[in-house]
């Protein structure tokens, strides 16, 4: 595998990827409509799903520490349970 020095100054390494015909002939297509080539669509596609991927883990994190804190409403509670459901 090759390794090159990418733009924020890490390396970067070849893959291989297996495509169909059909799906590389797309891709070719998509790239050039971005100008940009088949490897910098997928690089691209892929840092969005990572990032994607660390916003919902981020996102997944805060919503689990409010359940466990619980939510102030701004009330009180004047009657204790038993006294709400006496018959």
């Amino acid at each position: 595998m090759d390794a090159k020095s990418g733009d924020n100054g890490s390396a970067k390494q070849n893959i291989t990827v297996s495509l169909d015909r059909k799906t590389i002939r797309k891709a070719k297509i998509l790239a050039a409509r971005r100008s940009t080539s088949i490897s910098g669509l997928l690089a691209q596609q892929i840092e969005v799903l990572s990032d994607e991927e660390e916003a919902y883990e981020r996102g997944e994190r805060q919503a689990l520490n409010l359940l466990e804190q619980g939510l102030h409403l701004g009330s009180e509670v004047r009657s204790s349970r038993n006294e709400l459901h006496e018959r």
